[in-house]
């Protein structure tokens, strides 16, 4: 799905995808998932109900004829015997059908749920605090999430329309044999119920926004509450009744919302109502009417009688399967319109990167790489000035850079320029000369080993946290890269060693890693994939400024061959660095190597001889001992 939808996506109250489309969408993922049989069942189980249908209309004139002739008791009785085992039969040929349909469904409901899930983990990062992107996402997973949810459910729709197309068109021969205008009333009254009833089922789509923004919300509240690293700010704040008054508020906000939207519903409910008593009304008054004349015997009477109230029902099935599958649409169109989400990104249609076997180690025009910054600004969506202005940096291949500054002077909009998560409002990111935006960014992600403030804990085993796998694990690198991370104690003092799980919502004997001893899982992993650009965006924030500065320089040592680029607020920890630039106010205010920097007593030195300042007090009050 990736880079097919180029154009911006627009809002509009029309969804982009129509009814047909939509049902062709997942006929076709049924036939490309292996499903074949789902659509199979769902024409015979259609086959089925119609044939149960004519026994039942069938059996009681077959009978009521077989008695005016006075036909043997024994031949009624096999009429009777006749129709029974039919019915019986066909009765449970249909439940046998139905009852193998469920696991199909759900296959091919899950595929729908892994599409979802691949859009979600592939797409371009802006896209990830793009509110739009978002919202729809929230009301795909809805659209998807239950067993009745249309994703699902769209099959038993288009079985009931198939099943009354069929009857529809049986009936038709039927009744024609009687009187067509019986056919144009029932047509014409069930015609208008429809588009009236369309137009006002169409209500929460139109309002699908609104919807959407309740269903956040509440998202939101919900899972910050079970967040286990929120349990401690919870209770020693008393955040409980706030918490709890906020879900409520929301909670009434959507049920307002859903309680307009059943209002709106009922309109469409008592518009069918009337027009199905009109049309029911002049079909038996006409029956009536030729019975009393004399055109019909009673045999005839009880079957066009029956076929009448078994046509509207026909009638009404086909336009209450349509109600229903329009609305079931209009869910899935938003999902496809969360696939189709357009890629500001090129991935498999952009220029490869040099990648060769497992470590990255893409070489330039004289064996190594380069990433350069030419012009760099940058500006997020509805902001009112740039987060970086102007931006020449270049990253030589081996060398040690570090990123230091204030927060928020844009230090991390930095690195994600530089790793390929933003592109720049003006200038260019290059690789080699190439400018990255051509290039497949997937291929360009491989190339950097980065350790962020909020970590990628998965909830699954260490060596999987290790090697970001769960398959082809190399468990003899995985231990190499523990032990040089300087966590082998720890990890082979657990039960279950390197197989010890990490989360505690999903596996009951799973460990807690304290903060740094997850910074050194952090570490391992970043050694394990072994790319040639390792990059540190102050993931040591909640370390102490003597931990950062140790385990910074334990990175410092793991890395060696590799380009790095270190960003801190604590500038003690980066004196390491082969060259220092200090970021302020979205720009390159100073540069050169530590001691360069304290000489030209500029903003660098004054921000390092207050922090010094602040660290030898500490230190002096035995704080760090």
């Amino acid at each position: 799905m990736e880079g097919k939808e180029r154009h911006p996506h627009k809002k509009s109250a029309r969804p982009k995808y129509n009814m047909w489309q939509n049902s062709w969408f997942m006929i076709r993922l049924a036939w490309t998932s292996k499903e074949k049989k789902v659509l199979v069942l769902c024409l015979l189980s259609a086959m089925l109900t119609v044939a149960l249908n004519l026994i039942h209309l069938y059996v009681s004139p077959a009978i009521l004829a077989a008695v005016e002739r006075h036909v043997p008791v024994a031949e009624l009785m096999c009429i009777i015997a006749g129709f029974a085992l039919g019915s019986m039969l066909v009765s449970a040929a249909s439940s046998y059908v139905k009852a193998n349909t469920l696991y199909g469904r759900i296959s091919v409901r899950t595929e729908v749920c892994a599409l979802l899930n691949r859009k979600a983990g592939t797409t371009s990062y802006p896209n990830v605090d793009d509110d739009g992107f978002q919202k729809l996402l929230a009301k795909s997973n809805d659209c998807v999430g239950t067993n009745t949810a249309a994703a699902e459910a769209i099959w038993d729709t288009l079985t009931k329309v198939v099943s009354s197309l069929l009857g529809f068109a049986i009936y038709v021969s039927l009744l024609t044999t009687v009187q067509p205008f019986l056919i144009l009333v029932i047509l014409a009254t069930s015609s208008a119920s429809y588009f009236i009833g369309n137009y006002i089922n169409g209500y929460g789509y139109r309002h699908r926004e609104e919807e959407a923004e309740h269903m956040r919300h509440l998202w939101y509240i919900s899972e910050r509450s079970r967040d286990l690293s929120h349990a401690k700010d919870i209770r020693i704040f008393g955040l409980r009744p706030w918490l709890e008054e906020l879900y409520h508020k929301t909670m009434d906000a959507y049920t307002a919302f859903h309680r307009r939207a059943q209002g709106v519903y009922l309109w469409a409910k008592v518009t069918d109502l009337i027009l199905t008593f009109l049309r029911s009304a002049v079909a038996y008054a006409y029956l009536i009417r030729l019975v009393l004349r004399g055109g019909l015997g009673v045999a005839e009477f009880l079957l066009y009688f029956t076929a009448a109230g078994g046509f509207t029902k026909w009638v009404s099935g086909i336009l209450d399967g349509f109600y229903t599958l329009y609305q079931q649409s209009l869910d899935l169109s938003t999902v496809r319109e969360f696939l189709g989400y357009r890629e500001p990104f090129l991935f498999e249609g952009g220029e490869p990167v040099n990648v060769t076997g497992k470590n990255v180690h893409p070489p330039g025009a004289d064996g190594h790489t380069e990433i350069r910054l030419e012009n760099v600004s940058f500006r997020y969506p509805g902001a009112q000035q740039d987060a970086l202005q102007n931006i020449n940096l270049t990253l030589h291949p081996g060398e040690k850079l570090a990123v230091v500054g204030r927060n928020g002077v844009g230090k991390t909009t930095l690195v994600k320029l530089i790793c390929g998560f933003l592109d720049p409002t003006e200038g260019r990111v290059l690789l080699d000369g190439r400018d990255i935006r051509h290039l497949n960014r997937r291929d360009y992600y491989t190339l950097f080993s980065a350790v962020f403030q909020n970590f990628s804990l998965l909830a699954s085993s260490i060596a999987a946290n290790v090697a970001q796998t769960e398959t082809d694990i190399d468990m003899e690198r995985v231990q190499k890269c523990v032990e040089e991370a300087g966590l082998r104690e720890k990890v082979e003092s657990l039960p279950h060693r390197y197989k010890t799980c990490l989360d505690r919502e999903v596996y009951e004997d799973a460990v807690l890693l304290s903060g740094g001893e997850t910074q050194r899982l952090m570490l391992a992993r970043a050694l394990y994939k072994d790319a040639p650009f390792l990059l540190l965006d102050e993931p040591t924030a909640a370390l102490d400024p003597i931990a950062e500065s140790d385990l910074y320089r334990k990175y410092n040592d793991l890395a060696q061959g590799r380009s790095s680029v270190y960003i801190s607020h604590r500038l003690a920890s980066t004196r390491f660095c082969d060259r220092i630039i200090l970021i302020d106010n979205g720009k390159i205010s100073e540069e050169g190597t530590h001691e360069e920097l304290l000489e030209a007593g500029g903003k660098y030195a004054e921000l390092y001889e207050i922090q010094s300042k602040y660290y030898k007090e500490l230190s002096e009050n035995n704080l760090y001992r």
